[in-house]
């Protein structure tokens, strides 16, 4: 985006208005790299989509592995007696709240994941809309050049066609006289 902004305040002006020649070479390079580096984004966007969901695999495996080994180590160290009853309700509330988190943590990725898609999809609306804008004002500021250039050519046409006529006309006088100077010079004198 910096790069488009630089080849818009570079390029030249166009006299005695508010149009810029841009060089559209430059300006469909730039724009062919933006869209190249968009389906980065997406790509990344997805790869995080996919191993959310191994994150949440291992966060929950890690979660049963120390709700296990807790509940292993109580039942040694209470062997089963009243003590048991409240290891396993608290083990209980453990995974809730393990699972909690996990799901929070699910759904605050996936929201994130979300708003950069979005944010992504904006971006590009805004850079297509720009590009057309642009594309439309240079070829209006062409237009007008064309114009110009077509009717400056048509008022020096104009003036060579006049000059043409004027010489032609003078020429016919200049051969007329001539042919009368001929016709009295060749007729006897008396």
């Amino acid at each position: 985006m910096d790069r488009l902004e630089e080849i818009i305040l570079e390029s030249p002006r166009i006299p005695l208005s508010r149009r810029t020649l841009i060089d559209e070479e430059q300006l469909i390079e730039q724009l062919d790299l933006v869209r190249l580096s968009l389906p980065d984004a997406f790509h990344e966007a997805e790869n995080i989509l996919r191993h959310k969901e191994e994150i949440f695999l291992q966060a929950e495996q890690y979660a049963q592995e120390i709700i296990e080994t807790a509940e292993r180590r109580a039942a040694q160290i209470l062997n089963e007696t009243g003590i048991v009853r409240q290891a396993e309700m608290e083990a209980q509330q453990i995974r809730q709240r393990i699972q909690q988190e996990c799901d929070a943590v699910r759904d605050q990725t996936i929201n994130e994941i979300e708003r950069m898609r979005r944010q992504a999809q904006l971006e590009l609306e805004e850079m297509h809309h720009m590009a057309l804008a642009e594309c439309e004002e240079i070829q209006a500021g062409a237009d007008e050049y064309a114009e110009r250039v077509l009717h400056d050519m048509e008022m020096q046409l104009a003036e060579m066609l006049r000059v043409i006529r004027n010489g032609r006309q003078q020429l016919v006088a200049e051969q007329s006289m001539a042919r009368a100077n001929n016709a009295s010079m060749m007729r006897p004198r008396k």
